[in-house]
C-alpha cells in the first residue's frame, strides 16, 4: 500500500520532467511555482500569459514582413544586372533601381528597429514578471516567457542574416562586374589594386587613360558612367544593409546569453527535482520503518 502510494506520487512529476516543451498549454491550470518552489496553489496560466502571447504573435507577424521586401530587393538586384538599354538610358534606369532598393532597405530597417524595441521591452517585462507570485525564476510560466522571447530573438536574427547574405552577394557581384567591364574596354585583366581603386572611388578615368586613347573617349566613358552609377548604388545600399547587421549582432548576443540562461534554469529545475524526490523518498522509507518496528515488536 505504501509503495503504491509512493510510486503513484512520482508519476506526475516524472511526466512534467520529460515534457518536450517549456510551454504551459493555454487554457489549462498549472501548479504555481512548479515542484521546485514547493508551492501547491493553482493558477490559470492564461491570466499570466495571455497578454504575453499576444505580444509574441504581433512580433512574429512583423518579423515575416521583411520576407517580401527581401524578395523585391533580390529581384531589383537581378534586374540591375540585366539592363541592356542604351548607355544614357541605362544609367538613368540603374539610378531608379538604386532608389527603389534604398527605399526597400529603409523600410526593412524601420521594421527591424521596431521589432528589436518590442523584444527588449519583453525582456524587461519578463524580469518584472518574476516578482509576481507563481512566476518566479525557474517556474513553468517564467520558462515559457523566456523560451518564447529567445525564439523571437532568433527569428529576427535569422531574418537579418538573410539581408547580410544579400549584401555580400551585391558586393561580390559588383566586383565581378567591374572586372568584366574593365576587361571589355582594355582587352586585359586589371590587377587587384586597380579593381579595388575603381570599387572604392568609382572614378576610373585616370586608370583607363590609355584605353581612352586607344578605343576612343565615348566608348570608355560610357563604361565608366555605368561603373560610377553602380558604385553609388552599391555604396548606398551596402551602408544601409550594414545598419541591419548591427541589429543582427545585437540579437545574436542576446540569443547566446539567454540560451545559456535557459540551460542554467533547466539544470537548476532538474537538480531541485532530484533533491525533492530524495527528500520524499526518505520520508516514505521513514514511514515504512516506523510501521515495520511495531509490527516486529508485536510479532515477537
Amino acid at each position: 500500500m505504501i509503495f503504491r502510494l509512493f510510486y503513484s506520487s512520482l508519476s506526475p512529476k516524472m511526466n512534467d520532467l520529460l515534457a518536450d516543451s517549456f510551454e504551459i498549454p493555454r487554457g489549462q491550470e498549472s501548479r504555481v511555482g512548479d515542484l521546485e518552489l514547493g508551492n501547491n496553489r493553482l493558477v490559470n496560466p492564461d491570466k499570466c500569459l495571455d497578454k504575453f502571447f499576444k505580444q509574441i504573435e504581433e512580433i512574429d507577424k512583423r518579423i515575416e514582413k521583411p520576407t517580401k521586401l527581401l524578395k523585391k530587393l533580390q529581384d531589383a538586384n537581378e534586374e540591375s544586372k540585366a539592363v541592356t538599354k542604351a548607355a544614357a538610358v541605362k544609367v538613368a534606369w540603374l539610378a531608379a533601381i538604386r532608389r527603389h532598393m534604398e527605399k526597400g532597405v529603409d523600410e526593412v530597417g524601420k521594421i527591424a528597429i521596431s521589432v528589436k524595441s518590442k523584444i527588449e521591452q519583453l525582456n524587461r517585462e519578463n524580469l518584472t514578471n518574476r516578482q509576481k507570485p507563481g512566476c518566479q525564476e525557474g517556474t513553468g510560466i517564467d520558462r515559457t516567457r523566456t523560451a518564447r522571447t529567445v525564439a523571437a530573438q532568433k527569428k529576427l536574427k535569422d531574418k537579418m542574416a538573410e539581408f547580410q547574405i544579400l549584401r555580400q552577394n551585391i558586393s561580390r557581384e559588383y566586383r565581378e562586374d567591374v572586372e568584366r567591364r574593365v576587361f571589355t574596354v582594355t582587352g586585359s585583366r586589371a590587377d587587384e589594386e586597380t579593381i579595388d581603386q575603381l570599387i572604392e572611388t568609382g572614378d576610373g578615368e585616370q586608370i583607363l587613360q590609355m584605353s581612352i586613347q586607344e578605343h576612343g573617349r565615348g566608348q570608355v566613358m560610357d563604361t565608366l558612367a555605368e561603373i560610377q552609377e553602380r558604385h553609388e548604388a552599391v555604396r548606398d545600399v551596402e551602408k544601409k544593409l550594414l545598419e541591419l547587421q548591427q541589429i543582427f549582432m545585437d540579437m545574436a548576443v542576446l540569443v547566446e546569453s539567454q540560451g545559456d540562461m535557459l540551460d542554467n534554469i533547466e539544470s537548476q529545475v532538474f537538480w531541485n527535482y532530484c533533491s525533492s524526490e530524495s527528500k520524499e523518498a526518505s520520508k516514505e522509507f521513514s514511514k515504512m520503518d516506523s510501521i515495520k518496528r511495531p509490527c516486529e515488536s508485536n510479532f515477537w
